[in-house]
């Protein structure tokens, strides 16, 4: 690794912090709007982040190139861990905490659209604080990487690297998914229309234009935060069907958004396998959850759907918004919402979790593996979209599978041992893993974190970041060999 690559990555990296400062300049409007006590503390945070962004870009100016492909890997954990630090400035500055692991909670949570708070009182955080848990979220939720690429289009690094640093790719077409800077402009393009279309519908419906911002940002991003300490549970049924929308819209794949919208049918018909199965599972899951409702915590038909519909779409997005108490819910939903939520929705969208395309692959491979069994000389081909997988691509998702299920299974263990109930270890390894946020217990439903301790916060904030990075990227830098000089 040679010296001017770590300064080319300084040199993203003040690009993403100038960012980040603009966008904590914007928490100015409602701390001066609502007469908030000292609103120049958001001020001051934004100007900082804004000069250290400015102090790297123009030190490192120069620096435009990376010629190690390793350093990838090393770009993309950077920015994460380091726009989740000037991201807890907001909640110190201000005096919502004085705490620096609290604080780092919450931005972690915030910058990986996680939704998992530490606050049992959301709506009586400072607007300021507010819409930046909200615009985090919304920064995060479209993938830092992805906005690295569509600001900075020459990087000097392979673009597809870069993409997969950050996401572990299983899609045999994922190279056309990043293959060019402008389909990554428009990928932005799309999700700032999706924005702003949302914001309206939810004015329309009668939605102050306070509350639609904020939770058009957090849902739109699969994130979960809310400006109401009960979640979206007291918004109206019309509201929150249009969110449960911008939800399942958000899990659906951005480049198949793009067509879909540019009416390029014929390259839309080559990509449907793994959205007829997210339609399926949310069809499915919604049905099940509905009757539950309805036959086992006696809800009435229209609001077993209702919030049956919500709570699914919500966990399969892993969005983690909350439309009623889910802890007194009748156990086998709630452990339908969590396999949702480790499952996923669509590779390339904003959801966290393992990506419906990974779980086709593995289903399609034990097929085949059964099928040889019975016919040991045929031959079965694992097939997405009509297109043979690699046995590369193959290898490397059973491989994301295993790590992903033992880092779960770690983080049980490790917040065990700092105290936390069998219950909430398990509810909180799974929810801040997978990006989905509530668990089980005092996390769940409108639950906080809030009682966790300082240990169990921060391997709950290494989780979210696990998870963000879908684990194999942050493991390679735990490798004595990635940093040996080649």
């Amino acid at each position: 690794m040679k010296n001017q690559d770590w300064k080319a990555i300084l040199r993203f990296i003040g690009i993403m912090l100038m960012a980040e400062g603009g966008l904590m300049a914007l928490c100015l409007v409602p701390a001066l709007h609502f007469g908030e006590y000292r609103p120049w503390t958001i001020g001051l945070c934004a100007a900082f982040t804004l000069a250290v962004g400015a102090m790297l870009w123009v030190s490192f100016g120069h620096y435009r190139q990376i010629k190690d492909r390793r350093m990838s890997y090393l770009l993309v954990t950077l920015l994460w861990v380091t726009l989740a630090v000037f991201g807890t400035l907001p909640f110190l500055a201000t005096g919502t905490t004085s705490c620096f692991t609290r604080a780092w909670f919450e931005a972690m949570s915030g910058i990986t659209s996680t939704g998992a708070t530490v606050y049992a009182d959301v709506a009586a955080l400072p607007a300021s604080v507010l819409l930046w848990r909200s615009m985090s979220q919304w920064f995060g939720g479209f993938g830092i990487v992805l906005l690295v690429l569509a600001l900075s289009p020459r990087l000097g690094i392979n673009n597809y690297s870069l993409y997969t640093a950050e996401a572990s790719s299983a899609d045999n077409t994922g190279k056309t998914t990043v293959k060019t800077t402008e389909t990554v402009q428009h990928t932005l393009l799309i999700y700032l229309i999706l924005t702003i279309v949302f914001i309206l519908l939810l004015l329309l419906s009668g939605m102050e234009l306070w509350d639609a911002v904020n939770l058009t940002f957090t849902n739109i991003s699969s994130g979960g935060f809310s400006v109401n300490s009960d979640s979206i549970a007291s918004i109206t049924h019309t509201q929150q069907y249009i969110l449960a929308a911008a939800m399942l819209l958000s899990g659906v794949n951005f480049t198949l958004l793009y067509l879909l919208f540019t009416l390029r049918w014929k390259r839309i018909g080559n990509r449907l396998d793994q959205f007829r199965s997210y339609i399926i599972i949310a069809i499915t899951a919604v049905v099940f959850v509905s009757a539950g409702l309805h036959f086992k915590n006696s809800y009435a038909w229209g609001d077993a759907f209702r919030i049956g519909t919500v709570q699914t779409i919500s966990a399969l997005t892993t969005t983690g918004s909350v439309a009623a108490d889910t802890t007194s819910w009748w156990t086998p939903i709630g452990f339908i919402l969590l396999m949702l939520s480790i499952c996923g929705s669509m590779a390339g969208s904003t959801s966290g979790g393992l990506k419906i395309m990974r779980m086709l692959i593995l289903m399609r491979n034990a097929r085949g593996i059964l099928r040889n069994r019975l016919h040991p000389n045929a031959v079965n081909p694992v097939r997405l979209n009509g297109k043979p997988v690699s046995d590369h691509i193959i290898n490397n998702v059973m491989i994301i599978f295993m790590v992903y299920g033992i880092t779960m299974m770690l983080g049980v263990m490790g917040l065990l041992l700092c105290g936390t109930t069998p219950n909430e270890a398990i509810g909180a390894s799974v929810g801040c893993l997978t990006g989905y946020g509530p668990g089980l217990g005092a996390t769940g439903g409108f639950g906080s974190y809030a009682g966790f301790s300082h240990g169990a916060m921060w391997i709950c904030s290494v989780l979210m970041l696990f998870g963000r990075l879908e684990c194999m990227t942050v493991l390679i830098l735990l490798l004595p060999r990635f940093w040996r000089r080649h």
